[in-house]
């Protein structure tokens, strides 16, 4: 969820890019509400050092995409979508199939149900070709505070097909969550189309 915020951030500290419009933290800022309004009553952990440990990994995880981001944005006459997702999917395939090595959470290929064969094919055409090759694509059209605003929509997905596929719960809190969250990706996606116009308008004058 801190995601988007932190793509606009970088981009402001560390490239000097525009001032951040205040309509464009507010949607933000929404946004991680919207999100937090989601998750708050799964929200059942005890603080220790793996919780910890699990929390700096996704933060580092969150920054190193967000740098990612502004990087595709900023060189996107030079990157080629399928060539990039190659090298990320054969890197990473690489690098967790050496973890599971090393930490033995290995099992033979006889051991993988075929339920479990269609669900690795579902991520590995929908989770990971089709969603990159469509992320990279609009990181080259569009400004990466827009591109950035999936990570909304991810969370409001994935509770509506989990109360439609798996029966799963759907709480007001949740419903409320999802209002929260869409108003936010409204109020940046207003906001960054009013700057481009105001832009365009300056410009013609």
């Amino acid at each position: 969820a801190l995601y988007p915020l932190s793509v606009v951030l970088i981009e402001r500290v560390f490239f000097n890019s525009k001032k951040i419009n205040p309509i464009t933290l507010i949607g933000l800022l929404l946004g991680i509400t919207g999100v937090a309004f989601i998750f708050y009553e799964k929200l059942n952990v005890v603080a220790n050092d793996k919780m910890f440990f699990g929390l700096g990994l996704s933060i580092f995880a969150m920054l190193s995409w967000s740098l990612g981001t502004v990087f595709i944005a900023r060189n996107k006459t030079n990157i080629n979508p399928y060539y990039g997702i190659g090298w990320q999917m054969l890197v990473s395939s690489v690098i967790l199939f050496l973890i599971s090595l090393i930490s033995k959470q290995t099992i033979p290929l006889s051991g993988i149900t075929w339920s479990a064969w269609i669900v690795i094919f579902y991520l590995v055409v929908f989770g990971s070709i089709i969603s990159f090759i469509a992320f990279i694509h609009s990181m080259k059209g569009l400004p990466p505070s827009i591109s950035s605003l999936y990570a909304y929509a991810n969370p409001i997905v994935a509770i509506v097909l989990g109360a439609l596929i798996l029966h799963e719960e759907l709480t007001v809190s949740m419903i409320w969550g999802t209002m929260v969250t869409l108003s936010g990706v409204f109020l940046v996606n207003y906001s960054v189309r009013k700057d481009q116009q105001k832009i365009i308008v300056e410009s013609e004058l």
